[in-house]
């Protein structure tokens, strides 16, 4: 997984499908800085709020390096390309498209409970210059299919298997698409400051095996009781490695 740099954001990233980037890491000389919202803004607001919060720091939209967002409900096959294309509308306007890849990671769950009327960002990242600072990076979402390939069906890990096996297939598959994607920008799980699980089935009977072992809960594991986007998935992880994170409420 070969990174290209994005110089007019200040980061680098990993190619991956239309939709968004597979991770993010901070080029020399810029930091990458997380934000979330006190709660779920839609995404029209969304957009207008993370523009002038990067006007407010001097920094111009192609900062914009990865978001978190939450959704309904999960889409059909069909209607998640829509949404994309509707997002990815934005990203040509920002000017984040210059290259013809999406520099931009991305992770986008559905709440179980209490979900979004409609698709909203819960957090959003991006670079600021600090000639000091340590790597920093973000690795988008990915659930447990194989991203790429035409349908998400296609290519699911034990689809449709939500037994405590399946389960660990799923976790299995997905934790080393994380370290994969960490690899490509130089980093590993103990480089990270937070990692995110995104399921509605018990975690517990590979907890310890598949995640604490490997490193990937030295912090502790935030558990979102979120299903992932697409219709037919059952578990999608992202991480990230930032010194910066902060609250907006309004």
């Amino acid at each position: 997984m070969p990174t290209m740099e994005f110089p007019a954001g200040g980061f680098r990233f990993v190619p991956a499908v239309f939709q968004y980037s597979a991770g993010v890491a901070a080029l020399p000389g810029y930091r990458v800085e997380r934000a979330r919202f006190a709660e779920p803004v839609p995404m029209a607001e969304g957009w207008r709020r993370i523009a002038r919060h990067l006007e407010t720091l001097s920094r111009p939209r192609t900062a914009f390096c990865a978001c978190e967002l939450r959704s309904p409900a999960p889409f059909t096959e069909a209607g998640f390309e829509r949404f994309n294309r509707g997002y990815a509308a934005v990203l040509q306007d920002w000017g984040l498209l210059e290259f013809g890849e999406n520099p931009v990671a991305r992770s986008n769950v559905c709440p179980q409970i209490a979900p979004p009327g409609e698709p909203s960002f819960h957090a959003f990242s991006y670079t600021v210059p600090d000639l000091g600072a340590a790597p920093s990076f973000v690795v988008a979402g990915s659930g447990e299919s194989v991203e790429g390939r035409g349908s998400y069906a296609a290519h699911t890990i034990a689809p449709g298997d939500t037994s405590p096996a399946g389960l660990r297939a799923k976790a299995h598959y997905v934790l080393g698409e994380m370290e994969r994607r960490m690899a490509a920008l130089g980093c590993t799980w103990a480089d990270t400051t937070g990692v995110q699980a995104y399921t509605v089935f018990d975690l517990y009977p590979f907890l310890a095996d598949e995640m604490v072992r490997r490193g990937a809960a030295r912090h502790g594991l935030t558990w979102q009781y979120c299903r992932p986007p697409v219709q037919g998935l059952d578990y999608e992880m992202d991480c990230r490695g930032v010194s910066t994170e902060r609250v907006l409420s309004a």
